[in-house]
């Protein structure tokens, strides 16, 4: 039987599939492929632009009350050019498609994947304000995965389409923690078999995922003490997002993706806009340093809008000297576990242009991610230098629609 030699598009739809496959967030948030980014002549940039869905309130009574448009836009910026890079004979391209997979596909785009999973994790859950859970303390029973639930619900995202990105140690211990639970017993088979959760839908999650590239958030030197700090300003405009706090000593730092709330000030749901009874969170979105012990703008999200307003995000906007918590311990990195709906996060990967005069070429997408293989020659050595290349950004989307679920310190 004649050998079969396997040719750059089979390679490079086999690197896809695996990468795929080893993909955890990445795979379970909303993909945005675009083909516009690797057309001579017709290039895009290095940004797309996402369109959010309104929001209007709504009118009581006959009376046409036609409402100005409040359309809102992210902006996902492609900054990421991630590569693999192999090489072989040309004896191993000879090979069963299976066993150059094993030997050198697997192992090699699987950290890829990781790598992938790791950036858009990391880029992302500083934007997210909904937490839960205990900073320092493990995440082990159902409760956590609930108030996480819940978060989701008061934000009204939807009930289908939701994911929990797990640490081992996190995922471990929840498997633990819901073994005592009552659950359908292949479920039970499945996990205890497994040691983690996975695809099996659990307390109204799609899956819970264990993931190696969860990442850790380090908070900032600021106080940690209850009712210490507060607002040196009242915020009187709708739609504010910087806000001055004072009550510290000297120079400390707020970091981005510190989490924190003002007392007085709570969440709304966001279609009725009637309080949730819970104190509405909020995520610094840059890095600021005190002087003196106040910082006079510190960047936050969500912006601050009123319930009279069609994009209300609190109760009331609050007032000069209210209490201002942060979450966790100052100068402390803890795990961020992640739970979220797949329009929170989007991945954008693109094409990448594919060079001329190379022995071998290839690009090719799958559900919205593009991968290109190029490959030369080396006459001297017999040797075929290939490299595996994925471009992507990623941007949080609906951060009300994700939570962050603390985790352990890890220092």
């Amino acid at each position: 039987m004649a050998q079969t030699i396997l040719t750059d598009q089979i390679i490079t739809a086999e690197a896809l599939q695996i990468a795929e496959n080893q993909l955890v967030l990445g795979r379970t948030v909303n993909r945005q492929y675009d083909s516009s980014f690797g057309v001579p002549g017709g290039k895009i940039g290095d940004t797309l632009k996402v369109r959010l869905p309104e929001r209007k309130l709504v009118v009581n009574g006959p009376a046409l009350q036609v409402q100005s448009t409040n359309q809102q836009y992210v902006s996902l910026t492609v900054q990421y050019q991630q590569h693999i890079d192999l090489s072989f004979t040309s004896t191993d391209l000879t090979l069963k498609l299976d066993y150059f997979s094993d030997l050198f596909l697997k192992p090699n785009v699987s950290q890829l994947a990781s790598t992938v999973d790791y950036t858009v994790a990391a880029d992302t859950y500083k934007y997210i304000y909904n937490s839960v859970g205990s900073p320092g303390t493990t995440p082990s029973t159902s409760q956590v995965l609930l108030d996480a639930k819940t978060k989701l619900d008061n934000s009204a995202a939807p009930m289908t389409n939701r994911y929990v990105m797990y640490n081992p140690l996190a995922s471990n211990s929840t498997v633990e923690g819901l073994k005592g639970l009552y659950n359908p017993q292949d479920s039970i088979s499945k996990q205890f078999k497994q040691g983690f959760i996975g695809s099996i839908p659990t307390l109204g999650f799609e899956e819970v995922n264990m993931s190696q590239s969860v990442p850790a958030h380090t908070t900032g030197s600021r106080t940690a003490a209850s009712n210490t700090l507060s607002l040196s300003a009242s915020v009187t405009t709708e739609g504010t997002s910087t806000l001055a706090i004072t009550g510290d000593s000297g120079t400390k730092t707020i970091k981005q993706g510190d989490v924190f709330t003002i007392a007085g000030v709570n969440s709304v749901n966001p279609q009725t806009r009637v309080s949730t009874g819970v104190l509405q969170q909020f995520v610094a979105t840059a890095d600021a340093t005190s002087s003196g012990g106040a910082w006079s703008s510190v960047s936050v999200s969500p912006a601050l809008y009123s319930s009279s307003h069609a994009l209300a995000t609190v109760n009331a906007l609050p007032s000069s000297g209210a209490y201002v918590n942060f979450l966790g311990s100052a100068s402390t990195s803890y795990a961020q576990n992640l739970v979220y709906h797949r329009d929170a996060i989007i991945l954008a990967t693109c094409d990448l242009v594919l060079p001329r005069n190379l022995e071998m070429a290839s690009r090719q997408s799958h559900n919205g991610i593009s991968m290109r293989l190029a490959q030369q020659y080396d006459i001297w050595n017999d040797q075929q230098p290939v490299r595996l290349d994925v471009l992507y950004g990623s941007v949080v989307a609906r951060p009300e629609f994700a939570c962050r679920v603390w985790g352990e310190a890890l220092s």
